[in-house]
């Protein structure tokens, strides 16, 4: 069997398997993705599964389109069990991430389109940063943890290394760590909250 073939199927179980926790733990009212991060994640992971396939990414766009999927079903969710707590700075990360795809979709050039997705999808964090800076247990950091190890094994996955299939990647790889590592050093200054269970 072809080890593509294998790290693509491997990114897949990983990822969705990653989605379970969190999933579950916004059903009990524990993890508050916030609203703004996961709209301007589910516009530019969309374009960026179509951008990794352009240039060539093969099978390992595949793990992208699914992401794209979980993405946008996450933004439902944040809307009626989102953080509630939006800030105008968060607001203004996101009518900057909307100015800039807006400006994305209307480049002819790849190479470009590919750095602005991976800039906008990288100031999409900012939002979660923020909210999970002051409420590390918001988060599921398991989740993160497995969205990074889905993302390289995507990379590994990829038919052909360059510009255009990397530097997405690389940047939410990189991204999603931070967000595991912003939980992992927060939490021990924050007691853990309580709260009741919805499922």
């Amino acid at each position: 069997m072809d080890v593509k073939i294998v790290f693509s199927v491997a990114a897949i179980i990983i990822g969705f398997s990653a989605t379970i926790p969190y999933l579950k733990d916004i059903f009990s009212l524990k993890t508050k993705p916030h609203t703004y991060t996961w709209l301007i994640w589910s516009l530019t992971t969309g374009t960026a599964a179509l951008v990794a396939y352009y240039g060539g990414g093969g099978i390992g766009s595949i793990n992208l389109i699914a992401m794209f999927v979980v993405t946008f079903f996450i933004f439902l969710l944040s809307l009626k069990y989102g953080a509630k707590h939006i800030t105008a700075w968060d607001t203004m990360v996101l009518i900057t991430a909307l100015l800039a795809t807006v400006i994305w979709w209307q480049l002819k050039q790849p190479l470009i389109s590919v750095v602005m997705v991976s800039a906008i999808d990288v100031l999409g964090y900012f939002p979660s940063f923020r909210k999970s800076w002051e409420e590390p247990w918001s988060e599921t950091m398991i989740s993160w943890l497995g969205f990074s190890v889905s993302y390289l094994l995507t990379l590994l996955a990829l038919a052909d290394y360059n510009f255009l299939t990397t530097t997405y990647l690389l940047s939410v790889m990189a991204a999603g760590a931070a967000m595991f590592l912003i939980c992992l050093f927060r939490r021990p200054f924050f007691k853990k909250p309580v709260v009741d269970v919805l499922l």
